[in-house]
């Protein structure tokens, strides 16, 4: 396929995805529970917006989807909190729950008034971590709204912000390295207190006399494999068939375009590469950071 078809094929994706779930009236109030401090939790405009607040460093406040699922697109427009956020850390990401956990993660690591954000990624599978790429955002997400959507099928994990890819972890669970392809997930979005090691590596303290601390969320899309419609034992087979969108063959790499874009995120906005870390891995450097990561 051409690589332009390619690149309207995804766009058309994103955008079925939007469709769909508009016409159902997908939003946080019907698809979602507070699982977490639902005091710190409000919602309005009929559940397509969501604010949740840090008060304290032991209360701030979980939203976790009432689906739960494997493979497909997750995404949502944030705005992250304002002024001094130093030691807060807002998310989304997805997680199975129990032992040797899978899990794809954005954290967002503030920082004190007029620094930017730490952009956190990583992915666990089979309960290994360790993998995380962090970055400076390119605008100011604060500001305003900024889309955040994880991709997964089985053969890799994008992570985008406004639709520029910023990293790619692909499946080489055949040499060995742990990817989820088993556990079903729920999409979670929180804000809480980690002072000790959020900002500057924990130097930089939070000022509670700033609190609360709020972080605004609006237009979750969900168009994943729902495991509820299968079964727990159904749904891994069911949602690795090729007849699923996302498991679509143009879907398995990045297009050209998409490519340009992520390197030129990675080369002008990385702070820290988990690849590039030799000091960590005693001069060598993970299986997968060898092979191709687009």
């Amino acid at each position: 396929m051409a690589t332009s078809a390619k690149i309207l094929r995804l766009a058309a994706v994103t955008l079925m995805a939007v469709l769909e779930l508009s016409l159902v009236g997908a939003n946080f109030l019907g698809d979602c529970d507070i699982t977490w401090e639902p005091q710190n939790a409000e919602m309005d405009e009929g559940g397509n917006h969501l604010t949740l607040s840090l008060v304290s460093n032991s209360s701030g406040s979980m939203l976790r989807t009432k689906k739960q699922f494997i493979f497909g697109s997750v995404s949502t427009r944030i705005k992250l909190v304002k002024g001094n956020s130093a030691g807060t850390v807002t998310t989304y990401y997805t997680s199975s729950i129990g032992d040797n956990h899978d899990e794809i993660d954005f954290e967002f690591l503030g920082n004190e008034t007029g620094k930017p954000y730490t952009v956190h990624t990583n992915v666990f599978a089979d309960g290994i971590g360790q993998k995380e790429m962090q970055f400076r955002p390119w605008f100011d997400p604060t500001a305003d709204y900024h889309n955040y959507t994880i991709f997964w099928n089985q053969c890799m994990i994008v992570w985008f912000i406004d639709d520029i890819p910023i990293r790619v972890f692909r499946n080489y669970s055949a040499q060995g390295v742990p990817f989820p392809t088993r556990r079903q997930m729920y999409a979670f979005s929180s804000i809480w207190a980690a002072e000790d090691w959020a900002t500057q590596g924990g130097r930089v303290k939070t000022d509670w006399t700033k609190a609360p601390f709020v972080a605004e969320y609006r237009d979750i899309n969900l168009r994943v494999c729902d495991c509820a419609s299968y079964g727990a034992a159904g749904c891994p087979d069911s949602c690795a068939s090729s007849s699923n969108w996302y498991a679509a063959p143009d879907l398995c790499q990045l297009s050209e375009k998409q490519l340009k874009q992520m390197r030129a995120v990675q080369l002008g906005y990385t702070i820290y590469d988990y690849c590039a870390d030799g000091k960590r891995y005693n001069g060598t450097v993970p299986l997968e950071c060898s092979m191709r990561q687009y």
